[in-house]
Parts: structure tokens; C-alpha cells; sequence
């Protein structure tokens, strides 16, 4: 069975960094995207990066310039850098695969349990 479990999350001042990792278990080829989603609250779940299934990457918004997004070379292990943080990066990140596209649908089957991220004024 496919297993995402997502890890790392935590309380930290704004300016500061975080690093989000996600470990991949149960996929039988490595043609599938990989990334990082966020709830934040009263928003909807919304897409921060991406590992598209050629191994680019993406970045939406203001992740971009300030997250990084990396894996090992077979997806196991999928890191999410945070830097700069902002109060407003605050909310539940996921990691979701997606087998069905190229790149982070958001429609995936496949999603770890969320990690809290809390940035402080």
C-alpha cells in the first residue's frame, strides 16, 4: 500500500525556517508527481510545490524564492525548506502524490496525514 508520512512541522518565529520532510513508501514505479499542499485558516487547501513526474519542480505564490523543494532520487524522501517564514505561511501542510498527472493536481489519491505549521509575529 502507498504511504506518505509527512513530518517536521512545528512553532517558530517569523523570519525563521522550517524543514518539512515526507517519506514515500509503496509506489511500484517513480512516474508519479510528489509536493506539498497547505491549509491555512479559513482559506482552501491550496498548492505550495511540487516534484512534477520528469523531476522538475514548481513553486505557486509566495513559496516562490523563499521554499525548496527536493527529493532523494527514487521520490522516497520528498524535503520541503521553508525560509523566511511569515505569519501567513501558517496552516496544515500535506504531502500528496499524484499518479494520474505529470504534476500536483491536487486531486491525487494519494495524501499523508498534515503537519502544523504555526509562524509567530
Amino acid at each position: 500500500d502507498v504511504q506518505l508520512q509527512a513530518s517536521g512541522g512545528g512553532l517558530v518565529q517569523a523570519g525563521g525556517s522550517l524543514r518539512l520532510s515526507c517519506a514515500a513508501s509503496g509506489f511500484t514505479s517513480d512516474d508519479y508527481a510528489i509536493g506539498w499542499f497547505r491549509q491555512r485558516p479559513g482559506k482552501d487547501r491550496e498548492g505550495v510545490a511540487c516534484i512534477h513526474s520528469d523531476g522538475s519542480t514548481s513553486y505557486v505564490g509566495s513559496a516562490k524564492g523563499r521554499f525548496t523543494i527536493s527529493s532523494d532520487n527514487a521520490k522516497n524522501t520528498v524535503v520541503l525548506q521553508m525560509t523566511s517564514l511569515k505569519p501567513e505561511d501558517t496552516g496544515v501542510y500535506y504531502c500528496a502524490a499524484d499518479t494520474s498527472y505529470w504534476y500536483c493536481s491536487g486531486r491525487g489519491d494519494y495524501w499523508g496525514q498534515g503537519t502544523l505549521v504555526t509562524v509567530s509575529s
